[in-house]
């Protein structure tokens, strides 16, 4: 079945990104919609490590080492932007001053619960780290996700069986598939992407699914 790709389901939620908004990018898939806002948009992207003003991923031969996201990806800085100490960082990131924040996932529950920093496996990573933060500073949270994982399970759940990251924190969801709003009735499909149905996506989505769809079921890039 037809779905988006990475870069597609990028280049689709920069779309929804204002004009004058201060945002945080998530480490993994959610850094590629730097590649895709829109040049006539003034948006102010964000990283937790210190930086204010970051633009799309440099040329592999304009790679500053010393310039590098919270993911240690190499990043460009646009005319304007700046450095800061980690602490103001996340000063900023507590106190309000982002309007969105775009993180991954491994599952999100119908209430907006979010689980993205561990599966509870001997491996991982020890600590939710500055996911916690952001979940809860930034105005609106946005995840960026699959639909489903590798072995065919949905990440939008009843409840996370994860540890959680923030609770009640998530406004929208972006998978391959799909867009879906958090609402106080329930999970809201608003779009649906390449040859997905409304059917197809409540069968193999366990929460139950309301559709108000912005847009026609037809192919989205």
């Amino acid at each position: 079945m037809k779905t988006l790709t990475h870069q597609q389901l990028a280049r689709r939620i920069a779309q929804d990104i204002p004009e004058g908004a201060y945002v945080n990018l998530g480490i993994g898939q959610p850094t590629l919609i730097a590649d895709y806002l829109p040049a006539d948009k003034e948006i102010f992207l964000h990283s937790e490590n210190g930086i204010l003003g970051m633009g799309p991923t440099p040329e592999a031969d304009a790679i500053d080492p010393e310039l590098i996201n919270a993911g240690k990806q190499p990043v460009t800085l646009l005319p304007g932007g700046c450095f800061f100490h980690h602490g103001d960082s996340f000063a900023m990131m507590r106190g309000g001053h982002l309007d969105i924040c775009v993180l991954g996932a491994y599952q999100v529950s119908q209430r907006g619960d979010l689980a993205n920093w561990s599966t509870g496996s001997p491996d991982a990573i020890p600590a939710v780290g500055g996911a916690m933060d952001l979940a809860i500073g930034a105005r609106k949270v946005f995840v960026m996700t699959r639909h489903l994982t590798k072995t065919g399970e949905c990440k939008i759940v009843e409840t996370c069986s994860y540890p959680l990251t923030g609770i009640a924190c998530i406004s929208r969801i972006y998978t391959d598939m799909a867009v879906m709003d958090i609402t106080g009735s329930g999970v809201v499909v608003r779009e649906l992407f390449g040859e997905v149905t409304a059917g197809y996506l409540q069968d193999i989505t366990p929460v139950p699914l309301q559709f108000s769809l912005l847009k026609p079921e037809v192919a989205h890039v």
